[in-house]
């Protein structure tokens, strides 16, 4: 039995993280039946999400998700690529992971309006007395990690020149294609629709939402994706398990 960890529907994308988009994207394409459960961090050592216990084994991080279903079922999500494709996927992979989603957080986190229109749900279930604590603690460890990064030393207008390039990079692979680099969704498809659409989460002000709108075939494409992967979204009730907590 195969378990992925995460979060369901939430500021207008089907996850508050690309990373669970992508995880839950590409199990489906590698046909892993699973069941979904809202994510305890507490209960796995990188105290993140997604992670999946599979037959009692708990793996960790998307991309270690990915390559241990691969390795179990001697599939390949990229089958049919060139090594040229390849390579373009996994750089693509990097641009989408480690820059525009570092940016795209940056905007939920530390900008104070949509910190408190979207994360500031997470702390709803801690008693009121400690909440303002909690939220100050994880808002400065946040903000130590982007700065380490290299990301939060950078103006807001700098994080929207890099963010630019990125989105007018992203529409042009993707041109007029169904799916990023072939006629049917690749690896590379599951963090490309996680991280676009989390720039263009209608829940945030922020000038990534225009600039993916900017793409018809970016907002085409989330159509497709979320048609195929998405309908319908099949995760827990999250208001049913804030209630819980």
């Amino acid at each position: 039995m195969t378990t992925l960890f995460g979060w369901g529907a939430m500021f207008g994308c089907q996850s508050p993280s690309p990373f669970v988009i992508k995880a839950d994207v590409q199990l489906q394409m590698l046909g892993v039946p699973f069941d979904r459960e809202i994510a305890d961090l507490d209960a796995v050592p990188k105290h993140k999400a997604p992670y999946v216990e599979d037959e009692g084994r708990i793996i960790e991080d998307s991309t270690f998700i990915r390559w241990h279903f691969e390795a179990k079922l001697g599939a390949d999500l990229d089958h049919g690529l060139t090594a040229e494709q390849r390579a373009i996927a996994w750089a693509t992979e990097r641009m989408f992971e480690d820059r525009l989603a570092s940016i795209m957080g940056h905007e939920r986190w530390l900008e104070s309006d949509n910190f408190e229109r979207g994360p500031a749900l997470f702390f709803a279930a801690i008693p009121e007395p400690m909440r303002a604590g909690v939220i100050a603690d994880t808002l400065d460890r946040i903000r130590t990690g982007y700065e380490i990064s290299g990301i939060g030393r950078h103006s807001r207008a700098e994080r929207m020149q890099l963010a630019q390039r990125d989105i007018e990079m992203a529409a042009a692979l993707l041109g007029d294609k169904p799916y990023f680099l072939a006629d049917r969704a690749t690896a590379l498809d599951g963090i490309a629709y996680g991280v676009l659409t989390a720039c263009a989460s209608p829940v945030f002000d922020s000038p990534l939402r225009d600039m993916v709108a900017t793409f018809p075939n970016l907002t085409d494409y989330f159509e497709r994706m979320e048609k195929r992967f998405f309908n319908p979204n099949r995760w827990p009730s999250m208001t049913a398990a804030a209630e819980a907590a």
